[in-house]
């Protein structure tokens, strides 16, 4: 019998896995595999249990939110292992799971599991630490650390949509240079930025998936300027909201190695969490980085 080890978040999303927890193990023992659970205490936890114990299974699954996957994938990157990863998305928004089309019902993405195989996909890395979708700064990203868990239970998506409207009156711009790939400079104010490998960013803004690959060695890199204007303002929204990004607003492009020069107080937020700024930092794809179990009849990259 094959061995898997679920690593749970009891404080996910409405803690919805906590209560499908034993038909979850069901589906997995009926897969052929024996379970091991762990659930998390505290941040960190699921890093350092899937670093330290990922060698000894055959599959390492997260049921949690954005934020625990990323601990797990940095976990087993970290320990130079390719045993492959599920992820049953039990969190608030799930970006990650957007993107790769994991099913949202609990179940089903356990059977997708079992009957899944895995893909290899890219990550990212960012002043030496993991990202699995997305390292972003500026309008809406504060919101995702900072809205208080117990709020995101109750409001889901809504409460990073909130969060976002009451940061509004409050945003202002950053000065920020990226040196792309070692040879392109873009520098200007910007109001928002994502190096993102995902097609959704913080449940607002959404990347068309016939541009995203989120195993081509690169990122997709976002970049919102400061609206001078109530017209620019309307084309950047028009631009944002119609994923057609051929406006003097927003600069989107691709690079596998960025270097930025930012104010160091300007924070930014990997896969929802919070991380502290820097004067400079390097974001660099790691490809083939590590593999995600996807069921073939969903993944959007079956057919390529």
């Amino acid at each position: 019998m094959k061995r898997l080890l679920l690593i749970l978040n009891p404080c996910s999303g409405k803690k919805r896995a906590n209560r499908a927890l034993a038909e979850i193990v069901s589906i997995f023992n009926r897969g052929g595999y024996d379970v091991t659970v762990y659930t998390t205490a505290a941040r960190g936890d699921a890093t350092q249990v899937a670093a330290s114990r990922c060698r000894e299974f055959d599959c390492v699954v997260c049921a949690g939110g954005d934020g625990t996957f990323n601990e797990v994938v940095s976990g087993v990157y970290a320990a130079g292992s390719d045993t492959p990863i599920g992820y049953i998305p039990a969190g608030s928004t799930n970006d990650f799971a957007s993107s790769m089309n994991l099913s949202r019902n609990l179940l089903q993405a356990a059977r997708d599991i079992v009957e899944g195989e895995p893909r290899t996909l890219d990550l990212g890395s960012f002043n030496g630490r993991c990202f699995s979708y997305v390292a972003s700064f500026g309008a809406f990203t504060r919101a995702s650390y900072a809205t208080s868990q117990s709020v995101k239970n109750a409001l889901g998506h809504l409460a990073y949509v909130l969060g976002g409207i009451k940061e509004l009156p409050s945003i202002r711009s950053r000065h920020v240079r990226f040196l792309l790939d070692h040879e392109t400079v873009l520098e200007d104010d910007y109001i928002f930025g994502a190096i993102s490998n995902s097609t959704s960013v913080a449940g607002i803004l959404t990347l068309s998936p016939e541009i995203v690959d989120m195993n081509d060695g690169v990122f997709e890199l976002l970049l919102v300027r400061k609206p001078q204007s109530l017209m620019e303002l309307s084309d950047c929204v028009l631009a944002l909201t119609t994923q057609d990004y051929h406006t003097p607003m927003l600069t989107f492009t691709s690079a596998s190695h960025l270097e930025i020069d930012a104010p160091a107080d300007m924070d930014w937020t990997l896969d929802g969490e919070q991380a502290k700024g820097q004067a400079h930092c390097v974001a660099e794809n790691l490809h083939n980085a590590v593999k995600v179990i996807v069921n073939p009849a969903t993944d959007p990259s079956a057919a390529e």
